[in-house]
């Protein structure tokens, strides 16, 4: 079971919806904008890469957030901050539970080695 998510509108997740369409991947959407990220699975995600390969540190939320913040940075405090702003996940999410697996952005090869039918 194949569950991807992020955020509709961006273009990296665009990307993963046609390469998932278009090879017959069957899968949910959950959208962080209507209804949050999941804590269980931002866990999961922290687990298996690492809160600092989860947190998206390239992007405009990251840059707007406060220094002190940003700087003061831990699992715990990176779990409260995406779990409030999803925005600062890296996008997409991707987690296959029957194969135990997360994947964090697109990337073609990836995708094609873990979840191609």
């Amino acid at each position: 079971m194949i569950h991807i998510y992020g955020i509709k509108n961006c273009n990296t997740m665009k990307k993963a919806f046609v390469w998932l369409d278009e090879n017959n991947v069957t899968y949910t959407f959950h959208d962080y904008k209507k209804e949050g990220a999941d804590e269980a699975v931002l866990k999961e995600a922290f687990t298996a890469h690492g809160w600092e390969t989860v947190i998206n540190r390239r992007g405009m939320t990251w840059r707007n957030l406060d220094d002190a913040i940003k700087e003061n940075m831990d699992e715990t405090s990176a779990l409260a901050q995406a779990t409030k702003n999803p925005s600062l996940i890296k996008r997409p999410l991707i987690t296959n539970k029957k194969a135990k697996d997360i994947i964090l952005g697109f990337d073609e090869s990836v995708f094609k080695e873990r979840l191609a039918a």
